[in-house]
């Protein structure tokens, strides 16, 4: 296969990877917004969050660059199930949970104010940011070993329902850490990080696939069943990676979530990761291109351009071509027949 590795690293740091100056843009934003909802809760005498935590792509460092500049940041709030008490007296049901965070976040500076969906509140930012700050319950149940009671979460969607997002985060983390020689520490770095962060940029690659593939976590899923690390060849892992969630998705199209028992993502038969599917089968093809031992740069650039929906890679100078001239450089004047180096750095025939 053609190496197209340093194109693909670099592609991925300066094209796809939220700049670290956005990552602090966005969390200075969530920062902010934290403060307006515990002043908020505080002003209508409604009860005081026991922890607030950044979840999603956010926390496991898989945000990807969008030129519509719509970054979708998720901050959670967390509350103690025997302070969410209604009126009279009986339990808050989850609307109504998410109605109250939503009048404790209203501010007249907003254009548009924030509002109630379906799984979370989500506040409008006027540079194209918005957050989404879905609501939590903290629980007991039975652990199924022990028999001993135990915490667990409960979210505020249409009905409440088990979840537990910093799980999620604490595995994605870990499969970065494990899956992959070239991890860091804050889960920042390493092959399996990068190849998430290609697949969810390749999803949307083009505009009008953004409302028909699948959601990000479900790629993330797919991508850590799927995932082999192939030291040194990022372009290779990821053709591959596409190949193996390609051919997962065509013997199973159900994606299991990672850290609830008997609860899926994405249930059988579901027409976005069939898209995805399908995308991926077209794209696989452009690549076939790699492995003529006769495939020139220019060739290999284009089939990258192809799958990411880009020129970038076109725009790339040839790293072998470059060799070859610096080698040639390095070696010298080129010297006719019948003459001599000592002329021709003495500028005798200048």
């Amino acid at each position: 296969m053609k190496n197209c590795n340093s194109q693909i690293l670099k592609y991925q740091r300066d094209m796809v990877k939220l700049s670290d100056e956005d990552r602090l843009d966005i969390k200075d934003k969530a920062d902010t917004n934290r403060e307006r909802l515990k002043g908020g809760l505080r002003a209508a005498e409604k009860p005081t969050p026991i922890g607030m935590h950044t979840q999603g792509s956010y926390s496991m460092k898989t945000m990807i660059q969008e030129e519509d500049g719509d970054y979708d940041i998720d901050d959670g709030v967390y509350f103690e199930k025997d302070d969410l008490v209604g009126p009279n007296g009986g339990e808050m049901s989850a609307l109504a949970v998410r109605q109250m965070v939503c009048d404790a976040l209203q501010d007249s500076r907003f254009k548009r104010p924030p509002e109630v969906r379906k799984n979370c509140v989500r506040v409008y930012y006027n540079d194209g940011y918005h957050v989404d700050v879905p609501s939590y319950r903290k629980i007991e149940i039975k652990d199924p070993i022990s028999g001993q009671p135990k915490p667990a979460w409960e979210l505020a969607g249409p009905n409440w329902k088990r979840s537990d997002t910093r799980s999620v985060t604490k595995w994605f983390k870990t499969a970065n850490s494990t899956r992959c020689s070239d991890a860091s520490k804050d889960g920042n770095r390493g092959q399996f990080v990068r190849m998430t962060r290609l697949m969810k940029k390749f999803a949307k690659s083009r505009a009008s696939w953004k409302s028909r593939t699948t959601s990000g976590f479900a790629i993330s899923r797919l991508v850590e069943e799927c995932y082999l690390e192939i030291r040194e060849r990022n372009d290779q892992a990821f053709r591959r990676l596409m190949q193996q969630v390609h051919d997962r998705l065509e013997v199973n199209d159900e994606i299991g979530h990672p850290t609830l028992n008997d609860e899926n993502i994405v249930h059988s038969g579901n027409a976005k990761v069939a898209f995805f599917k399908d995308c991926l089968a077209e794209n696989l093809e452009h690549l076939e291109i790699l492995d003529d031992p006769n495939c020139t740069h220019e060739q290999a650039m284009k089939a990258w351009d192809k799958v990411f929906n880009t020129d970038w890679f076109s725009a790339q100078s040839d790293p072998d071509a470059e060799k070859k001239l610096d080698s040639r450089m390095k070696s010298g004047p080129f010297i006719k027949q019948g003459e001599t180096r000592y002329a021709i750095e003495s500028g005798r025939f200048a």
